[in-house]
């Protein structure tokens, strides 16, 4: 059984002070994760058919109560900050909930997904995203969604590591106070072209940008767009520039689902 979720950015995030989920705001992508589920004796994952752990997929099958062979086919970088790890987690819940017949609802794979990637220490809200689709922000008084399929460019050179980052307590507590102020400020109908702006000050006040981020970053202003520091990842994303970053797809407007 094969299930899709789509990518995720996410911009702005302040993490929540019971530390189980955040505030933020994010998009989903159409470039995203593709999992095949089979039943087997031992629960395995693979990614693109190498061997590999992958905490947050095994954690999931376990809360479901169920062993499987689980392959992950990224089309996006992992631990770049795409969220890929979310995305996984969540297109595994929904497969093995119809390999297995668990008849459990979207919303309890959603939050077995969740709580898994909590467990795991590799995201605080991606599956909140990838299984909405479109502009998804929580500014403290619930999830909202802007449908939305704007084109999106973006360029990645690598990883930082997620669950470092959320142990950092002194990281957090900047990420808490600057990424709090930023979400706070955000108008009532944010659009992705607002966000990113904002988010690119947060980014950088964190001192996290590489050389290569601030410079692709420039060169996507001087082209007319705007962009930012995927969290966490030496990632750039930018909108309203053509041609500027070698990787152009669209948001997503639709969520995970089964193929």
């Amino acid at each position: 059984m094969d299930a899709f979720a789509p990518a995720s950015v996410t911009a702005v995030f302040a993490p929540a002070a019971s530390e189980s989920g955040s505030r933020g705001a994010s998009v989903a992508l159409e470039d995203g994760v593709t999992v095949s589920v089979d039943a087997a004796a031992e629960t395995t994952v693979a990614v693109d058919g190498e061997p590999a752990a992958f905490e947050p997929v095994s954690r999931v099958l376990d809360r479901l109560g169920v062993t499987a062979s689980v392959d992950v086919r990224p089309e996006v970088p992992l631990g770049a900050g795409f969220g890929a790890s979310g995305a996984a987690t969540l297109a595994t819940a929904l497969a093995a909930n119809e390999r297995f017949d668990l008849g459990r609802s979207r919303e309890q794979l959603l939050d077995d997904s969740h709580e898994a990637e909590v467990a795991a220490g590799t995201g605080l809200g991606d599956v909140f995203v990838q299984e909405a689709g479109g502009l998804v922000y929580n500014v403290g008084d619930g999830r909202q969604r802007v449908a939305t399929d704007e084109p999106v460019e973006y360029a990645s050179y690598g990883g930082l590591s997620t669950a470092d980052a959320l142990a950092d307590e002194e990281l957090m507590a900047r990420v808490r106070t600057e990424g709090g102020a930023v979400l706070d400020a955000l108008p009532s109908s944010p659009t992705p072209r607002g966000v990113i702006e904002r988010s690119w000050p947060f980014a950088r006040a964190l001192d996290l940008p590489t050389e290569r981020v601030v410079d692709d970053v420039a060169r996507v202003e001087d082209a007319g767009g705007t962009a930012t520091m995927a969290m966490l990842g030496e990632t750039v994303v930018g909108v309203g520039a053509e041609g500027v970053l070698p990787n152009r797809t669209r948001i997503s407007t639709a969520g995970a689902r089964l193929l």
